[in-house]
């Protein structure tokens, strides 16, 4: 928490924090029944986390990103995470969706059913029982648009933010 984050934070990294400033600091809603940053929690999945804004009156879980230009299936485990979080907390969500900041756009994301959540399980346990000594597969063009591939052991590859 007490580091620079210039180190280590790629452009994306920054973009978000700055975007994120609004959730964080709740400024983010415009209406009083808007929820923002909620902490969540799941027993079942053993997972918490924070939600970015909840409304109410839409019964509306909005995940806000800087910019989407494609959604990648972590993401969508993200939500469905915050999803699941909600439900077992005894929120009513009847909608998800993702807002792209770049462009004032909401994207609706469908509900996860019963196949979503055991995908998502089975997600959640791969990456408890993740061993860092078990070889994986290194692609070269994921891995240079990888925010975190200057971070990374797997590889000596830069991200193309630095």
């Amino acid at each position: 928490m007490d580091t620079d984050e210039g180190i280590y934070q790629a452009t994306p990294q920054t973009r978000g924090s700055i975007a994120h400033e609004t959730v964080d600091k709740k400024t983010a809603g415009n209406k009083k029944a808007d929820i923002i940053s909620l902490p969540v929690y799941s027993e079942e999945f053993g997972i918490m986390g924070k939600i970015d804004i909840y409304h109410q009156d839409k019964k509306l879980l909005v995940e806000r990103k800087y910019q989407l230009k494609k959604i990648f299936r972590g993401q969508i485990y993200q939500l469905w995470a915050q999803y699941f979080c909600m439900i077992e907390m005894g929120y009513k969500i009847e909608h998800i969706a993702f807002y792209d900041m770049s462009v004032n756009k909401t994207i609706p994301i469908e509900l996860p059913g019963y196949a979503e959540q055991m995908e998502l399980k089975s997600f959640i346990e791969d990456f408890k029982h993740y061993d860092p000594e078990d070889t994986i597969t290194v692609n070269p063009n994921k891995c240079t648009h990888c925010i975190y591939c200057n971070l990374c052991d797997k590889t000596e590859s830069d991200n193309v933010y630095t």
